[in-house]
């Protein structure tokens, strides 16, 4: 395996350290830059910022095969990221334990859309196909989850759920993406945001005990399989 941190002026753990980090704590890459300073290590933010836009979605790649296996009920909800001037929709889905199923950034909120996504969380070879996907009244799932079942990708047995209590559970998990996302006042592109939610959401299923390395509230063992991502001891 090539080494990713070739040619680099820090050493891996150091990088990774950084980014973990700045993915999974509310930090701005200035906080990290000063907090790096305290150690005797001179790192500007802009360098930060360039190792979290070439790493996190390394992490999320590489965590893939180490997901734990979902349930098949499925609550499915977007929340609003700023991406320059404009609010742009994340789409997320965990299941009824809470556990993240997906997510996808995207620029509209509309049937096709949703379709997008929801091709992306069948994708994965964590999820199992849902029993029931419950969802709030946007109309757009509607025509989504229809057409994904006369395409054969949803089973006809699948049942949409339009039942706004139950996405609860769903609206309370935005809230570590939302509280990561504010210190840094939104994204400048659409390709910083989607690289730096990719290394926010991965973090977010580790720390929730996703992985089959790291039990939830372990955080020393969820660090060493970030670290183990990259062939890293800590």
């Amino acid at each position: 395996m090539a080494n990713p941190f070739k040619w680099r002026h820090y050493q891996g753990e150091i990088i990774i350290l950084c980014v973990r980090w700045y993915l999974r704590y509310g930090l701005s890459y200035r906080d990290l830059a000063e907090i790096m300073s305290e150690r005797g290590l001179t790192v500007v933010h802009t360098t930060i910022f360039r190792w979290v836009q070439r790493f996190a979605p390394e992490i999320d790649k590489k965590c893939r095969a180490h997901l734990k296996q979902t349930n098949a009920s499925w609550r499915v909800d977007e929340t609003y990221v700023k991406v320059g001037r404009q609010w742009m929709y994340l789409y997320r889905a965990v299941d009824s334990e809470g556990n993240t199923l997906d997510f996808l950034l995207n620029q509209t909120r509309s049937t096709r859309a949703a379709k997008r996504f929801f091709r992306k969380v069948l994708g994965q070879s964590h999820i199992v196909p849902p029993r029931v996907i419950n969802v709030d009244k946007n109309a757009a799932y509607i025509g989504a989850v229809q057409d994904l079942k006369e395409e054969g990708l949803l089973p006809d047995t699948c049942h949409r759920r339009p039942v706004k209590y139950l996405n609860n559970i769903v609206e309370q998990d935005h809230r570590f993406i939302k509280r990561k996302i504010r210190p840094g006042l939104g994204f400048g592109s659409f390709p910083t945001a989607w690289n730096t939610l990719r290394g926010i959401e991965t973090l977010n299923m580790i720390r929730k005990g996703q992985v089959r390395q790291a039990r939830k509230h372990d955080i020393r063992a969820q660090n060493q399989f970030i670290a183990g991502l990259f062939g890293l001891t800590t």
